[in-house]
């Protein structure tokens, strides 16, 4: 009975103390957690506060109006949304195909002893600075395209009906469509990896079994490894597509830094990053600053609907897949 006695308390002293610590426990993560949607609700508050005059002067006339007039101060996010967009299009239509080839050459074709350093050559891609991607672009990729590729679209590609407008202009190298290509080499290695993950996933007896019936390389990826991987896969495109977005100097190098409203993908423009890294450190005028901060709401609201519509999108397929 004495035994029993002194081993009680000292189970429910100890039982207590783990509580204790495991209520701290869950008390920091939490607080890791939500200081994550703090920081994010920052930064927007912060951008929205700083655009205030701005969106109070312009009103919707902001986001419609393509001129960009510093002196005159009349300013107009048409032009650095509208190469936003297609500068980021463009990187993905590039990027999505090719990265599902490295991700399936490194997993279902490529010998195995290649696999690991191309693996590792992919992963180093992913860790070169942006602003290096810039000055490679600038410097090589676009004096060869002015000089030897964007003549030939111009004179072939161009004189296509209905899309011919979107590869006439002026061979100059620098453009839209070179801060697409450019953009498309900087978010590879990140999809690439992620596919490259999501497909190792794959249970080794769904693919053996697969090519035991006689399916090809081809069937055995499109109707086991794909379907497997679905949400995963769409994920990682996201997330490239996140990138593109936001991504600042590189574009700023290669894109033309142009405030003009065109079709034609080989003519210079602007996005919202490249607006607000040429402009941010010059802007005296109040109303220039918080034209340049709005841009920067502008940005953070369409990366929240693309990550909105990639969660709705993952949602939906866990749905049909009964999950």
């Amino acid at each position: 009975m004495t035994s029993e006695a002194a081993t009680l308390p000292a189970s429910s002293t100890r039982e207590t103390t783990d509580n204790r610590i495991d209520a701290i426990f869950r008390g920091g993560v939490a607080v890791a957690g939500l200081s994550v949607l703090a920081a994010l609700a920052g930064a927007a508050l912060s951008m929205l506060w700083g655009g205030r005059e701005a969106f109070e002067t312009f009103g919707w006339k902001f986001f419609t109006t393509a001129d960009w007039d510093v002196g005159a101060r009349n300013f107009g996010a048409l032009v650095p949304i509208f190469g936003t967009l297609v500068t980021a299009l463009i990187a993905m239509i590039i990027a999505v195909p090719v990265s599902f080839g490295i991700a399936l050459f490194l997993t279902e074709v490529a010998p195995t002893r290649l696999r690991a350093p191309l693996a590792a050559a992919i992963e180093l891609l992913a860790g070169i600075p942006s602003i290096i991607y810039g000055m490679w672009g600038l410097f090589i990729l676009a004096p060869y395209l002015g000089e030897h590729v964007y003549p030939w679209i111009n004179d072939n590609l161009g004189q296509l009906p209905v899309v011919g407008p979107l590869f006439q202009g002026p061979p100059l190298g620098i453009g839209m469509l070179t801060a697409g290509l450019v953009l498309a080499i900087m978010v590879i290695p990140f999809i690439s990896s992620v596919m490259r993950e999501v497909f190792l996933t794959v249970p080794s007896r769904l693919k053996e079994s697969a090519y035991a019936l006689g399916a090809t390389t081809w069937e055995v990826v499109w109707d086991i490894v794909l379907p497997y991987t679905r949400s995963a896969v769409i994920g990682g495109i996201f997330l490239g597509l996140g990138r593109a977005l936001g991504e600042t100097m590189a574009v700023t190098f290669v894109i033309g830094n142009a405030y003009q409203l065109s079709a034609g993908l080989l003519e210079p423009g602007t996005s919202i990053a490249a607006t607000i890294a040429n402009e941010f450190g010059e802007a005296v005028d109040p109303l220039h600053r918080s034209a340049l901060l709005a841009l920067g709401f502008v940005l953070f609201v369409i990366t929240l609907i693309v990550l909105a519509a990639a969660k709705f999108l993952l949602l939906r397929l866990q749905r049909q897949e009964g999950k």
